[in-house]
């Protein structure tokens, strides 16, 4: 029996990447992201190995969120595996001359955004006592660097409510755990340097992780056997070693 997964932030980054690994092994797919014209191109690309259903909304919508979710075609309705990976970072200002806009946008995204789209998908979960959820955290959500406040909140937020998950779906047999990348070369930067040419020079002098690295990891985390759980991951690429420490050429 084919499984279905449904992965939020799936036109870039991370959440593309883990599209095309899950593809490769068959698995069906509810991409869900804001750009209509890339969901339609991966939707096109990845057709050729599994059946696939786009969905075109923003976490940040609560009721856009459970609307569309609640929209799909019999065939994608029972969610197996759910990639809560839409996430954000806005700036890097220190806590004092932070903007208000990046904080509601980090919080509405990373954590009320995840939050919308599991309540959507849990139900049937619980309803057929099986599931997997896979919440993409961060490196931040483990430790707080200079200028990463409010960030480094909202991913310890979601590391927090993973395991809140987990605890509470146990008795329903589902899964929960969460990858925690650090440092990955994808369009993450440029959102958060807002266009900066900062952006560039973040992942120059060393190898950074890439989305693809990370979306082996996650696939290895749901091909496990029913008995096993991969609760937690930490990933950093070999020259990293904290969040402030990475050895540079």
């Amino acid at each position: 029996m084919k499984k279905t997964a449904l992965i939020t932030g799936a036109t870039s980054g991370i959440g593309r990447a883990t599209a095309e690994e899950f593809a490769k092994h068959g698995i069906n797919l509810v991409l869900c992201g804001r750009r209509q014209e890339r969901l339609e191109s991966i939707e096109k690309a990845l057709s050729k190995q599994t059946d696939v259903h786009i969905l075109n909304f923003d976490v940040r919508d609560r009721d856009k969120t459970l609307g569309a979710i609640a929209s799909l075609p019999k065939e994608f309705q029972n969610i197996d595996i759910l990639i809560n990976n839409a996430g954000n970072a806005h700036g890097l200002d220190p806590i004092e001359t932070g903007s208000l806009d990046d904080w509601d946008a980090m919080m509405d995204i990373n954590v009320k955004g995840l939050l919308y789209v599991s309540k959507a998908v849990i139900p049937g979960m619980t309803e057929r006592r099986s599931g997997h959820i896979i919440n993409i955290g961060s490196s931040a959500g483990k430790e707080v660097y200079p200028k990463g406040n409010v960030y480094c909140g909202s991913k310890h937020a979601v590391l927090a409510i993973t395991e809140g998950m987990r605890i509470d779906l146990n008795p329903y047999g589902i899964k929960v755990g969460a990858v925690n990348p650090g440092l990955v070369e994808t369009e993450f930067s440029e959102v958060r340097f807002k266009g900066d040419a900062a952006a560039d020079n973040i992942y120059k002098g060393y190898k950074a992780l890439q989305a693809e690295d990370v979306a082996e990891v996650i696939y290895f985390a749901v091909s496990r056997p029913a008995h096993v759980n991969i609760a937690d991951v930490l990933m950093f690429c070999t020259a990293q070693a904290s969040s402030t420490i990475v050895k540079k050429n």
